[in-house]
């Protein structure tokens, strides 16, 4: 009799622990799976599967999210180098190779509309777009000698258009240099 009371007993403890466990258990995989990390130099967007992107830009550090019905988005909002190279014309009809050295951000406040319009690579869909568009533009209004001569107020025309039409997609230029620009029929008989 005593021996069937033990093993009742070990049984009921062990039933308890069990189900102590499963609990515990599932508590900590909700708890994990109801926070998430933003890491240095990112912000995230919660997207949630009832109303869509959510309106709050998360900053670095630790979140909560509800479980299943949203996930986080992250975004690098770090200041990263592009090199940009184009071909195109000066005033008097030469062609001009040029490359410029971008370092460029996005404004981490206004994430959610750049991943909404843009996506997820906003930096490769606009920078070599507007940097195309202002190069051509700049440098049409030059000759060939006159990039040479006037390099730093080409370079300063360059960056000021640069700047301004990518503040209306939300991007920071932290600095824009021209790293080379080779004309084909200036300097033909370098070799």
């Amino acid at each position: 009799a005593m021996n069937a009371n033990v093993q009742r007993f070990l049984s009921n403890s062990l039933q308890r622990v069990a189900k102590v466990a499963v609990a515990a258990g599932a508590a900590a995989y909700l708890g994990e799976k109801s926070l998430f990390t933003v890491g240095p130099g990112h912000r995230a967007i919660v997207y949630d599967h009832y109303f869509g992107i959510r309106h709050k830009v998360y900053g670095e550090g630790a979140h909560f999210l509800v479980p299943f019905l949203q996930y986080p988005i992250f975004m690098d909002v770090r200041t990263r180098p592009r090199i940009l190279s184009t071909q195109t014309g000066t005033k008097d009809m030469q062609h001009v190779q040029l490359q410029l050295r971008i370092l460029s951000r996005p404004l981490d406040t206004h994430i959610r509309e750049m991943y909404q319009k843009i996506g997820p690579d906003f930096d490769e869909r606009i920078l070599p777009s507007i940097g195309n568009e202002v190069l051509k533009a700049v440098v049409a209004q030059y000759n060939a000698d006159q990039l040479l001569t006037l390099r730093h107020q080409v370079s300063t025309e360059i960056q000021e258009s640069l700047r301004e039409r990518a503040r209306q997609f939300n991007l920071v230029l932290e600095d824009v240099a021209i790293v080379t620009s080779i004309s084909e029929s200036v300097h033909p008989s370098i070799d």
